[in-house]
């Protein structure tokens, strides 16, 4: 089976190196071009992570393009008490040997789909400010890709970061409310905090499997979650350290996974009290469904991909 093109739109935290490593080293990605937004991290740092990520994939080959610095209205609310400072842990890691490509993120997002229509797949792990930046330019952006995945929001209102939204919606709940509007259920699935809440936490047994595995890819994506650990342990008081843009990524890479899907119509709260919630209304009267929300995925098929590519052997 040819691998699946992939466009990734990412505030790289240590959650979405994971990603990133599945994306590119589990033989069933193709990533044409990475782009980076603030989010978990601001912009400059997050895209260093990618670069870093990618390096550790051995894959420097592929581009990433930096986006848009802030939220589409708001002042920028990082996650760096949950990621590190540098968003990987602060384990010291050293500056990737790659540079950054001067082409905006938005720009990348606007023309590769035009290139290459229906095509490409589209995945974010981020706040969706570049996508609702690149919408306001071309809103039938949505339609000229295969399919868009995004780890957003949390559809049994569950948050991590407020006590009813998920971080990505909550950080740009305007573009969060833009990418809604303009989706329609056929070309748009979003994967929630709720779906790694349940079948994506990395248990101490889990975390201990992958420090044994002992390959680069293994030890990394080991030791940039340990602040994400204990964060974890701290706040959300999961058995272990879950992985949103991991399980997301892994959902496009192969859908096969999902044992539970819905069709549903979804807005976005933005006052002070309910920022970023997704309001789901599931009346027989509702307007029709704009995006399909996975709700449960096969968490041993998961970890078992996750495992068997960071054992894989890179080329650094």
């Amino acid at each position: 089976m040819p691998a699946l093109p992939l466009l990734i739109d990412t505030d790289t935290g240590s959650d979405d190196a994971v990603a990133l490593l599945l994306a590119t080293a589990s033989g069933l990605g193709d990533v044409r071009a990475v782009t980076t937004v603030a989010g978990n991290v601001p912009l400059e740092t997050g895209t260093r992570n990618a670069l870093i990520s990618l390096q550790t994939a051995g894959r420097r080959d592929i581009p990433v393009h930096p986006g848009c610095h802030r939220p589409m209205v708001r002042t920028l609310s990082s996650a760096q008490h949950v990621h590190g400072q540098d968003g990987m842990g602060d384990i010291g890691l050293p500056d990737p040997v790659a540079a950054p490509h001067d082409t905006h993120a938005v720009e990348v997002l606007l023309s590769l789909p035009r290139l290459y229509p229906d095509e490409l797949t589209l995945v974010t792990l981020a706040p969706l400010t570049n996508i609702a930046a690149a919408l306001l330019r071309d809103p039938s952006l949505l339609s000229r890709f295969r399919h868009v995945y995004c780890m957003a929001g949390a559809a049994d209102f569950a948050g991590n970061v407020s006590p009813t939204a998920e971080f990505n919606v909550w950080a740009d709940p305007e573009a969060a409310r833009v990418v809604a509007q303009a989706a329609t259920p056929d070309k748009v699935t979003w994967i929630g905090w709720d779906v790694s809440r349940r079948d994506a936490v990395m248990t101490p047994a889990d975390q201990q499997r992958l420090e044994r595995i002992g390959t680069p890819m293994a030890t990394f994506a080991h030791r940039i979650n340990r602040v994400v650990a204990d964060w974890a342990r701290d706040v959300t008081g999961l058995a272990g350290y879950d992985l949103p843009d991991p399980i997301a990524m892994a959902v496009a890479l192969r859908p096969g996974l999902v044992v539970e899907r819905e069709q549903v119509h979804v807005d976005i709260a933005l006052d002070a009290q309910t920022r970023g919630q997704m309001i789901i209304d599931r009346r027989l009267t509702a307007p029709p469904p704009n995006l399909t929300l996975v709700r449960r995925v096969d968490e041993t098929g998961f970890k078992n991909l996750l495992f068997d590519t960071v054992s894989n052997a890179v080329t650094l």
